[in-house]
């Protein structure tokens, strides 16, 4: 039998200290440049706990927690998903870069230099950058990443939302792990 998720199931209790402790993280990091949505900010806290993401950073002019509109969509796991603030996503891969010298970044964004995300290796750590809502992921941070992941469109839309393109490509990353 399909076990129906209602509200009070999906809001479950902060995990405890010791839960917290116990739980492996993946050496993955969400970077998020300039992310206005709060909806999609919340989503994406969602998502990166849904794979023990080591912590998502945000950028630029996007919203933090404590956020009511981040806290619903995220449906709390902003309070245990390792998160911090940077002035700019730019400065938040430099500094990732430094302290992961194995790390490879990402930058999941639509251009002339991607290529289709399905054929990457994504030995870990790993960074996966999104950008802003209409105007992707900025030029600078562009210049700074290891290569450039598009999902391939069939369809007349040439874009999906920056919540769903991190969602499948994270999947597709921890598939390969």
């Amino acid at each position: 039998m399909r076990q129906k998720l209602n509200a009070k199931y999906l809001r479950f209790q902060k995990p405890s200290v010791s839960q917290l402790k116990k739980l492996k993280r993946q050496s993955i990091y969400l970077v998020l440049d300039n992310v206005l949505d709060t909806y999609n900010i919340g989503a994406i806290f969602r998502l990166a706990d849904a794979v023990a993401a080591t912590g998502v950073i945000i950028c630029g002019r996007s919203e933090t927690p404590p956020n009511i509109k981040i806290h619903r969509a995220a449906i709390g796991t902003e309070e245990w998903v390792p998160w911090q603030y940077q002035k700019s996503a730019s400065k938040a891969v430099k500094k990732l870069k430094e302290k992961l010298p194995k790390l490879k970044v990402f930058a999941v964004e639509q251009s002339d230099k991607s290529v289709d995300y399905r054929q990457v290796d994504y030995s870990f750590p790993i960074a996966l950058v999104v950008g802003n809502e209409t105007s992707g992921v900025s030029d600078e941070v562009l210049e700074l990443v290891d290569q450039t992941l598009e999902i391939p469109m069939w369809g007349f839309n040439i874009s999906l939302n920056v919540m769903i393109s991190l969602a499948i490509v994270l999947w597709k990353a921890m598939e390969e792990r």
